[in-house]
């Protein structure tokens, strides 16, 4: 067999080369899944998995790109191991590249076991029910969109808005109330440039968050296939903080819109039948075995949740990532390019904003008896008065009532007061205290979703005597 030493299981015949793709001629014995070392006619060593195999080809994924491969030359050893990353409780407060080197400047960790990062999946029935509250600090999300230990909870944002400011303050901030510590941080980030780079690890620094975060960084200018592996390699230590070290740990996936754009990339070089807008077939199953590797697990105390974030092209929720994510996550917090631009901060949408399982992590003994009822006054009023204003477009202010001049500028308030945060903090009962601040401004017989006895008890002008 021409090109084939039996001793190494090396190869030498690449017939050719298509973007990130090598294709090995005559493989034997070779597995799907399993890894290849790339030795380039200059001695460096590359990484790459194989992604198909026959018993004319296999076609094999190299990590790190495919530049300066030649195809008479280059060696393909593979062996017979499935992708694997070593992982260590010392990964804490350091930086590693998008497969796991160290890019920090210092030395690689010392292991404490090797997992492999395709992880298992979570049987079904040793899944526990996500219960617990996790308090983000942010009013937006804590009071109408609440996060709950073991969701997953994608931010969809529109190119240019501040997802990824809003990602680290969360990551600063996030705690579950009542349990000692704050969370483990995975900070993922795929296809950034270097200026969002800076600003994460800046931010990290000045606010002491870096102590308790692992950032895994694939730059813009990283070879795009080692996107593929980035999340994986990310949520395989996350399972091992949760589950072997009992710890609370927040994944944020920034941006799964570029993390898509190198599945299409590698599905164009593998010449498949594209789906929609060129994107492959399979890349529902795909995302749902990143999204799906978030939850608790029945008898151990840690938990992964995941904040991904996507940023929707051309501000299109029925974009097929976005479309696609929102079937296999549990809601979405929406970011509003109309909000940006009259300077609300954070410029969350709340109005198709969703959480499927809040429900299941306020009330009392969790948050406070009354932040369902406010969560869905919040919401009506704040309807009612964005409906207003498109009526006021139509027919002038001077045809509203009094009550309609009251939503009006309920919702004006709702935005400055509610909404834009900025860079403060606040805790669930301050975020309540706020909506019952902004419902004094209307009369209490429309305060209709809201119990008569929260409001003897929570409304300002009872309180007052």
């Amino acid at each position: 067999m021409t090109g084939f030493d039996l001793s190494t299981r090396e190869y030498r015949s690449v017939s050719y080369v298509s973007g990130p793709l090598i294709f090995v001629e005559n493989p034997r014995n070779v597995a799907f899944g399993e890894t290849a070392v790339i030795t380039l006619p200059s001695g460096e060593e590359r990484s790459g998995q194989v992604l198909e195999v026959s018993r004319e080809l296999a076609v094999v994924q190299v990590f790190e790109g495919t530049s300066g491969v030649d195809n008479l030359r280059t060696a393909v050893r593979f062996t017979g191991e499935l992708p694997q990353i070593n992982v260590s409780l010392d990964m804490l407060g350091r930086v590693f590249s998008g497969v796991g080197k160290p890019r920090d400047g210092k030395p690689d960790i010392m292991a404490d076991e090797t997992v492999d990062i395709s992880g298992m999946p979570i049987n079904p029935y040793s899944r526990d029910k996500p219960s617990d509250f996790i308090q983000t600090g942010m009013s937006t999300i804590d009071g109408l969109n609440t996060l709950v230990r073991g969701q997953k909870l994608p931010i969809f944002s529109g190119s240019g808005l501040p997802a990824n400011k809003l990602a680290a303050q969360i990551a600063r901030q996030a705690k579950v109330l009542g349990s000692q510590g704050q969370f483990a941080v995975i900070f993922t980030a795929m296809g950034i440039t270097h200026k969002e780079a800076s600003f994460f690890m800046k931010d990290f620094e000045r606010t002491g968050a870096l102590e308790r975060v692992v950032f895994f960084l694939n730059l813009a200018d990283d070879p795009t296939i080692e996107r593929i592996a980035t999340p994986r390699v990310a949520l395989s230590v996350a399972e091992y903080l949760a589950y072997r070290h009992n710890l609370h740990v927040l994944v944020i996936l920034t941006d799964m819109t570029n993390y898509c754009e190198a599945l299409r990339e590698i599905s164009t070089a593998r010449e498949e039948v594209p789906g929609r807008r060129g994107y492959p077939g399979y890349m529902y199953t795909d995302l749902a075995s990143i999204y799906e590797r978030a939850g608790r697990i029945k008898g151990k105390s840690g938990s992964i949740t995941q904040l991904p974030i996507l940023t929707m092209p051309d501000d299109d929720i029925t974009h097929p990532v976005p479309d696609l994510t929102g079937y296999i996550t549990e809601g979405q917090i929406v970011l509003s390019r109309d909000l940006f631009r009259r300077g609300i901060d954070p410029p969350v949408d709340v109005l198709p904003c969703l959480s499927r399982l809040m429900n299941l992590g306020i009330g009392v003994d969790k948050t406070r008896d009354d932040h369902r009822n406010v969560a869905d006054q919040l919401y009506a009023s704040y309807a009612y008065g964005r409906d207003l204003r498109r009526l006021v477009a139509i027919v002038g202010e001077e045809a509203l009532t009094d009550l309609d001049r009251k939503y009006l500028k309920f919702a004006d308030d709702f935005e400055r007061k509610f909404i834009s945060q900025g860079s403060e903090e606040r805790s669930i009962h301050q975020t309540l205290e706020i909506g019952w601040e902004l419902f004094a401004s209307l009369p209490e017989e429309e305060l209709k979703r809201v119990k008569l006895d929260h409001i003897r008890k929570y409304h300002p002008a009872h309180r007052a005597g």
